[in-house]
């Protein structure tokens, strides 16, 4: 079999709670609807002169010869699977909206004559797609760097990786694809010992979930189904804030139209709209609302331990 050392951009597209679907629908039905997301996002990277290599379950591979075509094609497929959900869902009833998760990395690979990818490419890319979260598109820095100034322009450091077999850490990005949903990250630098194991937990109507410093992971809060915690509170987003563990520290970040409240319990009062915070101590925290103004039931209470 002939290889050949090439540069490309590579591309991984999930539809995220296929599972679920396919529990809830039946497999004719869930088939169906996947069948239908994988001719749009099929057509939609021939379009941007894209190459389909191969669907896994729920998932398509593809590969690009430029980062430009790539980004575009995630945009377009973002932003046509949103809109094409009636489409998509046509003769089935009672359908969460679909959502599609991205990640991709422009890079070295080995190509293969039957049209496969290997190599470093592929491998950052899968790392990119565990990364996002449903109506995401996620990319290193290296990646961002070759793009056209206007898909520079929306793009934004979301955070940081390791993967295996590199070096050093990967700089991670999101490319803000939806008018008005961007985020400003704001550095936050300090010493970290981390062998030292941290929890954050976080109360909501009753229920307690726990979030280690080791999960290595982002956590959303929203009233959207791909939310780790579900929050359909009435000014809430879909996805209206993120959580990581940064430099010894759990980050808040609010990415919503309504701004996000906290208040510790050591009487700091912290309005965030479009930036982050980093969480100490306890305290509530309130999607969209005023903490004095909204129902206790609605608050979510955090404690850092």
């Amino acid at each position: 079999m002939v290889r050949k050392k090439v540069e490309v951009a590579v591309m991984f597209a999930d539809v995220t709670g296929s599972t679920k679907l396919y529990e809830t629908f039946g497999d004719e039905n869930a088939n169906k609807i996947i069948g239908r997301i994988f001719e749009l996002m099929t057509r939609i990277t021939e379009y941007h002169k894209g190459f389909v290599i191969k669907t896994i379950g729920d998932e398509i591979m593809c590969r690009f010869s430029s980062a430009n075509d790539c980004v575009r094609a995630a945009k377009d497929i973002q932003e046509e699977v949103k809109e094409a959900q009636q489409e998509i869902t046509a003769g089935i009833e009672n359908v969460a909206p679909i959502f599609i998760q991205a990640g991709l990395h422009f890079g070295p690979a080995i190509l293969m004559d039957d049209g496969d990818v290997f190599g470093d490419a592929v491998n950052i890319a899968a790392r990119m797609a565990g990364i996002a979260k449903g109506e995401q598109i996620i990319t290193t820095k290296d990646t961002v760097q070759l793009l056209d100034p206007d898909l520079q322009e929306i793009s934004r450091q979301f955070d940081r990786t390791n993967v295996k077999g590199k070096g050093k850490e990967i700089i991670v990005y999101q490319v803000v694809w939806e008018p008005g949903d961007d985020v400003t990250r704001i550095e936050i630098v300090e010493e970290v010992n981390e062998a030292e194991a941290c929890t954050l937990l976080l109360g909501f109507r009753g229920q307690e979930t726990s979030i280690s410093s080791t999960d290595n992971r982002t956590f959303v809060i929203g009233r959207g189904v791909q939310s780790d915690l579900m929050c359909k509170t009435k000014l809430a987003s879909r996805t209206h804030a993120v959580i990581e563990f940064r430099r010894g520290k759990f980050v808040i970040a609010d990415q919503s139209s309504n701004g996000t409240y906290i208040k510790t319990d050591d009487g700091e009062n912290i309005f965030l709209r479009r930036n982050e915070l980093m969480l100490w101590g306890s305290g509530k925290i309130s999607l969209g609302e005023e903490i004095s103004k909204e129902e206790p039931a609605n608050l979510i209470n955090y404690r850092c331990e």
